[in-house]
């Protein structure tokens, strides 16, 4: 089994802690006990090259968290950096470079391996995307990754509160919610993803709300999404 959160916002996320660091969220994550984590913050992936360079025992799997222009969050997540960074390439055409106000939305800071501020991301990241919903769908297939859609019972960005409901016809690969008792609600109002993957996740954007070592995936299960 694999201990598991898969959505965890680093400082470059402007509603994070700027103490969300990449070495303070590894060690966060190994004080927890956890064996993998997925670093999914807002419109980029800037901050995962960083990631990618430390010695850890922690296993990192590459994401980001998109907000299409029907302000719907998916998660899309890469085992291989350079899938992660292609996908933040062709997005990068579709995002708004509206300024960001620091003082006002907080710091988007960028940062390398050793914690050390390399740059603070000058365009708001906490903004839809002139990408649709599906198209976004399609091209984190195309380079490679898995969709998942972000909080579905939580947050006024969730699928289900931007669109009413989740489409039967939706290609996402797994369903992320809060807990156990979040699974059953979702299958019973919606029938059709009683197969589907569930995640439960922390969307932690400060380091004591980095999962603890509760929520676990059959390994085969894992490896089978990216097939």
């Amino acid at each position: 089994m694999i201990y598991y959160d898969f959505h965890i916002h680093s400082c470059l996320s402007p509603c994070a802690d700027d103490d969300m660091t990449p070495n303070n969220i590894v060690n966060m994550a190994m004080i927890k006990g956890l064996d993998m984590i997925a670093i999914c913050d807002h419109n980029s992936s800037l901050q995962l090259p960083a990631f990618s360079k430390l010695d850890t025992t922690i296993k990192i799997i590459y994401g980001i968290e998109v907000e299409t222009m029907e302000e719907v969050h998916i998660l899309g997540l890469f085992k291989k950096l350079e899938d992660n960074m292609a996908f933040d390439r062709w997005l990068d055409t579709y995002k708004l470079k509206t300024k960001n106000d620091i003082h006002y939305f907080g710091n988007q800071l960028i940062m390398d391996e050793q914690d050390n501020v390399i740059n603070n991301h000058p365009y708001l990241l906490i903004t839809s995307t002139q990408i649709s919903l599906n198209e976004c769908i399609s091209q984190i297939h195309k380079y490679h990754g898995i969709v998942v859609l972000a909080h579905v019972l939580d947050r006024k960005n969730s699928i289900i509160n931007q669109l009413g409901f989740i489409p039967k016809n939706i290609e996402a690969d797994a369903i992320e919610v809060k807990s156990e008792e979040q699974i059953q609600l979702i299958k019973k109002m919606y029938p059709f993803l009683q197969n589907k993957v569930f995640m439960i996740n922390s969307d932690a954007h400060h380091l004591v709300d980095i999962s603890e070592k509760t929520n676990a995936l059959d390994e085969d299960i894992f490896h089978k999404l990216w097939e």
